[in-house]
């Protein structure tokens, strides 16, 4: 009989009235992990009134208490993070050490977090007017829905309830239906570490679930990482319905390589940012935008890297996993198809690699794609797998004109020598996060995570001071206290002293 995974709901698990379920595929072996619950609006609705009322005492919790909470989860999830890395592997496909990463990533918001008593104080001014002070405070927003993608199951919840808790919220979590495992074990973990049943709950579903969040009137705000189109969605029809949210889309991330830039460095960046994760990260490199000086010699110390790649089972100490899905993976395989007919030259092709690991596994390869002109699909469309173009340019004009020109603007990088070059780069490029002779420009914990135009719906980003001004509320208050001899009638508007 095949495991179904049920909700998790109030502290345990809970099924729910739900008769439909979604396969979680094991990607390296291409069968059915299991089975997740698919769970109605009905199912939402029970799962947003634990929460509200989990929520009453939740934000009356002492700072010093959440903070004991989040700084308890820390080293719960730093002692078993090798029990997580083995479920991210098992549903993503992602190798060992990549899932290690993912986590350490998502670690550095818990950390962050830990430091709620300093971000969510207010200010205070003293005798503003005669007797008068005006301080504000900080306080949670109430129920708070994230909903995050396949590519990082443990990672992108981890941005955003670490804060959201942290802040004094109550949580409903929905994460992929693709690899739902990880964020039943983090909301376990999460009352381990003494948090009160219901401040974080998750619902498994899919459309039906969303759509049930979106328009719930007690959830206040609503957190999401996925495609454009989606994001623009989920944008819309929550802010239709008075909700806070911050909706990160797709991407297509440029690094633009100027002829002085170190090649080696180059090479070795674009391997790593390319096809780490098997290319499923909205901040990977998918262009290189190679100057036409170096561009033959860069394509060919690209190629030579590949070679020395191992796709197979992320079990196995392989380089690349596989993808998450065999119809995923055959849509990018279809980019691959399609490249010739556009005028671009296949380089390596994945199609046909031999995989480290049981022959019904989710298998593509690496690819190189060189000379993809800008009409291309394989360049237009976020691909998201292991395909990397090359868009030929003649310097640094026409490059920075191909990036401004994208309608993404998550990431992007500049491989230089030139400080002049990559000062001016770092001030024309349009948009949110930009790497100098770094490729995936994440930023730390303590600053905050979000793209421009298509790549980003919303003000708040993700994580750092945004976080905590995203997930609260700032209320100002204007204070006198009359002394005995105050007193005495004025009708007229009031006056500093």
């Amino acid at each position: 009989m095949t495991d179904i995974l049920d909700h998790w709901v109030s502290g345990s698990t809970w099924a729910g009235t739900a008769t439909r379920t979604a396969p979680v595929y094991d990607p390296a072996r291409g069968i059915v992990r299991r089975e997740v619950r698919l769970a109605t609006a009905a199912d939402v609705d029970a799962v947003v009134a634990a929460a509200s009322e989990a929520w009453q005492d939740w934000r009356d919790a002492s700072i010093a208490r959440r903070t004991a909470v989040m700084f308890a989860f820390r080293e719960l999830l730093n002692a078993r993070k090798d029990e997580l890395a083995h479920i991210l592997t098992a549903e993503h496909g992602k190798v060992l050490s990549d899932a290690h990463g993912e986590i350490a990533r998502g670690m550095e918001v818990v950390e962050f977090a830990c430091g709620l008593g300093h971000l969510t104080k207010g200010a205070y001014s003293d005798n503003a007017s005669g007797g008068v002070d005006v301080y504000t405070l900080r306080q949670s927003l109430g129920v708070v829905g994230i909903i995050s993608p396949f590519n990082f199951p443990a990672m992108v919840p981890l941005w955003f309830f670490s804060v959201a808790i942290a802040a004094g919220n109550a949580v409903v979590l929905k994460p992929s239906e693709k690899d739902p495992t990880a964020a039943n074990w983090l909301a376990a973990l999460m009352r381990e570490a003494g948090l009160p049943d219901g401040v974080f709950n998750v619902v498994h579903g899919d459309k039906e679930a969303v759509d049930a969040l979106l328009v719930h009137p007690d959830v206040r705000a609503i957190s999401f990482v996925g495609s454009t189109p989606i994001a623009q969605y989920v944008y819309e029809t929550a802010t239709g319905q008075g909700k806070r949210v911050q909706a990160f889309g797709g991407a297509k991330n440029h690094m633009l390589v100027l002829p002085d830039a170190d090649l080696d460095l180059v090479a070795d960046a674009a391997v790593n940012a390319g096809f780490g994760s098997a290319g499923e990260r909205c901040m990977a490199v998918s262009v290189v935008l190679a100057v036409d000086s170096v561009a033959d010699d860069l394509v060919d110390k690209v190629r030579e890297r590949m070679a020395t790649l191992r796709t197979g089972d992320g079990l196995r100490g392989c380089d690349m996993g596989p993808l998450i899905t065999g119809a995923h993976r055959d849509r990018v395989a279809s980019y691959i198809d399609r490249a010739p007919a556009d005028g671009a030259t296949v380089v390596v092709d994945g199609r046909g690699v031999e995989a480290d690991g049981d022959p019904d596994g989710f298998w593509l390869g690496p690819t190189l794609i060189d000379r993809v002109p800008t009409t291309s699909s394989v360049y237009r469309d976020e691909i998201f797998g292991p395909v990397l173009s090359i868009v030929r340019v003649s310097g640094y004009e026409e490059g920075l004109e191909v990036i401004n020109a994208s309608p993404y603007g998550n990431g992007t990088a500049i491989f230089t020598n030139d400080g002049g070059a990559a000062r001016r780069f770092q001030r024309d490029a349009q948009v949110g996060m930009i790497g100098i002779n770094v490729p995936i420009p994440v930023p730390v914990a303590y600053h905050s995570f979000g793209g421009w135009k298509a790549s980003h719906f919303g003000d708040a980003k993700a994580y750092g001071p945004h976080g905590f001004d995203f997930f609260t509320s700032e209320k100002a208050i204007t204070s006198r206290w009359l002394d005995p001899s105050h007193g005495g009638l004025n009708l007229g508007f009031p006056q500093h002293d």
